[in-house]
């Protein structure tokens, strides 16, 4: 029983380690952003921010590149930290 307990916390404990390498662009604040996403600074952050609240949450990570300043290079190098996940 206590090696159940001890491996149901080590996966808990782990997948709150990976959660905290994401980032949900339709929730996240402009600092965040700038902190979490490579080649992305206070500037393409707010634009970030800024789109969302005018169109509404990213349906995808590929829709990042119709925030001007984003291209799909910046898209690519994010990929593994970028999550879509719900606006709540």
């Amino acid at each position: 029983m206590l090696k159940q307990l001890f491996a149901v916390l080590l996966l808990t404990l782990s997948s709150l380690a990976f959660a905290a390498d994401t980032i949900n662009i339709n929730t996240a604040d402009a600092d965040t952003i700038a902190v979490m996403m490579k080649g992305v600074g206070e500037a393409k952050a707010a634009a970030i921010v800024a789109y969302r609240n005018d169109h509404g949450a990213f349906k995808s990570v590929d829709d990042l590149v119709l925030v001007k300043g984003i291209g799909e290079k910046t898209v690519e190098i994010n990929r593994d930290v970028v999550t879509v996940g719900s606006a709540e």
